[in-house]
């Protein structure tokens, strides 16, 4: 019973993710020197759909998710004095959308928890430093961070399924990244 559970599991998955589903797929690729970095994250057609803007020369890291017009659509700002590495998802009108906090203690995979403000709390698991991991709600799937599927140095691809916030994943994504590479 529970082997047949696990198996529709992993059909349902393969349905969103991976070749052929219908997740929304972005490709995130950091520049190596850059100020304030500064990189795109373009979608699965090579548009630019989304600029990461680093604030350069500020106290605590903040990082802003503008789109191709420029407007602000997520910002995020690091807390500072905490025990636990922890970060702040902002709106565009300053609203607060999730905090996302690393586990104390992970010993055999990186875990982060992302409490969102008016949603679903999610969980972050996988193998960080290689950007191989998830984020599920409730033990479900709700998007995918790979660097296997590209050959280019600092390039990695994120699925995100139907019905999530775009934005909201993408700045998770980039949070937990530099939480977990801090001054790269």
């Amino acid at each position: 019973m529970v082997f047949r559970e696990r198996r529709e599991e992993r059909r349902t998955e393969r349905e969103t993710f991976g070749r052929g589903g219908n997740a929304v797929h972005y490709q995130m690729r950091q520049k190596m020197v850059s100020i304030g970095d500064d990189y795109w994250i373009e979608n699965d057609q090579g548009e630019r759909a989304f600029k990461v803007d680093g604030k350069a020369l500020r106290i605590r890291q903040t990082l802003a998710l503008e789109d191709p017009n420029g407007n602000v659509q997520c910002r995020i700002q690091e807390r500072m004095l905490r025990i636990r590495d922890t970060m702040e998802i902002e709106g565009p009108d300053g609203a607060h959308l999730a905090t996302i906090k690393k586990a104390l203690i992970t010993p055999l995979r990186d875990r982060w928890s992302v409490d969102v403000a008016n949603g679903q709390d999610l969980e972050v698991q996988g193998n960080i430093l290689d950007h191989e991991y998830t984020i599920e709600a409730d033990g479900a799937k709700v998007a995918e961070v790979s660097k296997k599927w590209f050959r280019i140095r600092d390039t990695y691809g994120v699925e995100i399924a139907p019905g999530q916030q775009d934005a909201l994943m993408l700045m998770i994504t980039i949070a937990v990244d530099e939480m977990a590479n801090p001054g790269k």
